[in-house]
């Protein structure tokens, strides 16, 4: 017992011990490399880059496995992939690097927490999305709207016109109006605010889609099958409301029902949900 009570000691003063020995230079250390993983993976979130670096991960994981267990072989080839992967990887974000390295000297932003203004300002989306979508719905002009969530659609953003204006139905309305010239595209909200309009987005291969789905539903169903955001859309031939997250549809929504769904995306606490929910049983469909 007391060799054991002398272990813990032991390792405590250890521990100790370390904490003590930390200098300045440690603690520089340790931001300067939180500042380049911070970087390195805002990068990969926002071009969507995240199974990139898991085939990355996996190739490292695999080298280090071959290299300890004597492959050596498989160990040479995997080593001359990857130094030849790197290159061609700076090749590729050339762009995207040079961006990211532009911003290095920027601010940085600091994580958000849910307060009061922020779920007055996420009532205010829903109800301003919700009375677009209606409106859009009621003269058949077709939408294709897509609240980013963690995934980042930095790639599908950079297709479009970058706005970052409030969410605001006659905004909404003048953007799908059309005669307006991005009115084809999708338009992303990103954080609370219209980021970008005339957006192109990859389209569904689900081969299982009715025929009578248009463009603008395919392309709603294929940015929900490569992230998770939320696509609410509005066909131009039935003014009909439907909504895509996770690669699968619910057509014909009821302007209620959407609203509904919008508090649940936007994780509105208890009470703010039912204060909304009671305001939706006022309005009429």
């Amino acid at each position: 017992m007391n060799e054991v009570m002398q272990s813990v000691g032991d390792f405590f003063r250890y521990i100790w011990n370390q904490i003590l020995s930390i200098g300045f230079a440690d603690i520089m250390d340790i931001l300067i490399v939180s500042i380049l993983v911070y970087y390195v993976i805002s990068f990969v979130r926002q071009r969507r880059a995240g199974r990139l670096a898991l085939g990355i991960f996996a190739i490292l994981l695999i080298m280090w496995i071959s290299d300890f267990v004597g492959l050596n072989a498989l160990n040479y080839i995997l080593e001359m992939l990857f130094d030849v992967g790197l290159i061609a990887l700076i090749v590729i974000f050339q762009p995207e690097l040079r961006s990211a390295l532009e911003k290095m000297g920027g601010n940085f932003r600091n994580l958000k927490n849910i307060t009061e203004g922020q779920e007055r300002r996420d009532q205010k989306i829903i109800d301003e999305l919700c009375v677009a979508a209606k409106e859009l719905s009621a003269s058949r002009t077709g939408a294709l709207i897509v609240l980013e969530r963690n995934t980042r659609l930095g790639d599908e953003i950079r297709t479009g016109v970058e706005v970052d204006a409030a969410v605001n139905k006659h905004l909404i309305e003048n953007i799908f109006y059309d005669k307006a010239p991005l009115h084809d595209g999708a338009l992303i909200i990103r954080e609370g605010r219209i980021h970008a309009c005339g957006c192109f987005l990859p389209l569904s291969g689900n081969p299982n889609l009715p025929n009578e789905l248009g463009t603008r539903h395919r392309a709603g169903l294929g940015v929900s099958e490569i992230s998770d955001a939320f696509v609410i859309i509005v066909s131009e031939e039935t003014g009909s409301i439907s909504i895509a997250k996770n690669g699968e549809f619910d057509r014909n929504v009821d302007p209620r029902v959407l609203k509904h769904r919008l508090i649940n995306e936007f994780g509105l606490n208890r009470e703010k949900k039912k204060s909304l929910i009671k305001r939706m049983g006022g309005e009429k469909g």
